[in-house]
């Protein structure tokens, strides 16, 4: 697992702007997944974020945040669902709320490449709690809820 990632993900101060660009590993993420612009508050501060890129048919794990999450997808075409909800469309210029504790996942749509600036705020050292792979029947089962 790349510094880069284990920086944005784990450490609660000493990240930048302008660091390269990390894959995002296996162990987090189904399909080709590039983190770019990892951050996080120093001191008492405790937002930090990422922008994340998935190629078509890429998501995440089943994960959750101590203090919830706030996806702004800047480009393409992606979904999420929140565990026992509906897939739901994600497009360029949403802004997406995942609640606190709740079990998600989010990424590419099937045939669009998307990226979203993903922001979260650390509680207790700590900011995404990462579970069990998304299979491919969950990414595509059930309507898919389009505005």
């Amino acid at each position: 697992m790349s510094s880069t990632f284990n920086s944005w993900c784990s450490r609660s101060s000493g990240c930048s702007f302008g660091q390269t660009s990390a894959k995002g590993p296996a162990s987090y993420f189904t399909g080709n997944v590039r983190i770019d612009s990892p951050f996080q508050a120093e001191g008492e501060g405790r937002s930090g974020g990422a922008i994340v890129t998935f190629e078509p048919g890429a998501r995440t794990n089943w994960h959750s945040h101590p203090a919830g999450q706030t996806l702004v997808v800047l480009s393409g075409v992606g979904w999420t669902a929140c565990e026992g909800g509906p897939r739901t469309e994600i497009r360029a210029g949403d802004v997406v709320r995942c609640p606190c504790q709740k079990r998600h996942w989010h990424g590419a749509a099937a045939t669009t490449a998307m990226s979203h600036l993903a922001l979260t705020e650390m509680v207790g050292g700590k900011n995404v709690d990462w579970m069990e792979p998304v299979t491919d029947e969950q990414y595509q089962d059930g309507p898919l809820i389009t505005a």
